[in-house]
């Protein structure tokens, strides 16, 4: 039997490792229930390349994180989740950016990752591209969105 996993976005980093940020509490409050129900936190390298770019490794809680490196079994599946997403982009109005392959690359990470049944993020743009996906392919997680606390999910 797998236990389940959940790979954790760049965003709930950013907010979980800042408490004035307002959705630090959220991020806490799953942070704590990921580790008393013991459900594997997953991030990618992906996102600590992100998060880096405005902080640092040594700020990460990587001793409660499994590390997913990117791939090549990932990268083919980028592959097929980006022609998606870049062919409908149009269709999505994303507000925030005009690129999308780090988002193609991390949900092709947690559809890849046989243990991971969820990914979490605040990223309002990045579930738009996920909501395609979903209707286009058959992915094998679930978003969470952790604008909404724990509680409302688990």
């Amino acid at each position: 039997m797998t236990s389940k996993a959940i790979l954790l976005d760049t965003s709930f980093f950013l907010r979980f490792l800042n408490d004035t940020d307002p959705l630090f509490k959220n991020a806490d409050s799953y942070f704590r229930y990921f580790l008393q129900n013991e459900i594997t936190m997953m991030i990618s390298t992906v996102s600590v390349a992100e998060y880096c770019v405005g902080g640092s490794l040594d700020e990460l809680p990587l001793r409660n994180l499994q590390i997913v490196p990117f791939n090549l079994d990932h990268a083919q599946k980028t592959g097929e989740f980006a022609k998606i997403a870049f062919q409908n982009k149009g269709k999505l109005k994303l507000k925030e950016r005009n690129i999308i392959p780090n988002d193609t690359k991390l949900f092709a990470q947690a559809d890849s990752e046989k243990t991971v049944e969820f990914y979490l993020s605040s990223d309002k743009e990045s579930l738009k591209i996920y909501n395609l996906l979903k209707l286009k392919t058959s992915i094998n997680f679930n978003f969470l969105d952790l604008n909404k606390p724990f509680t409302e999910l688990f």
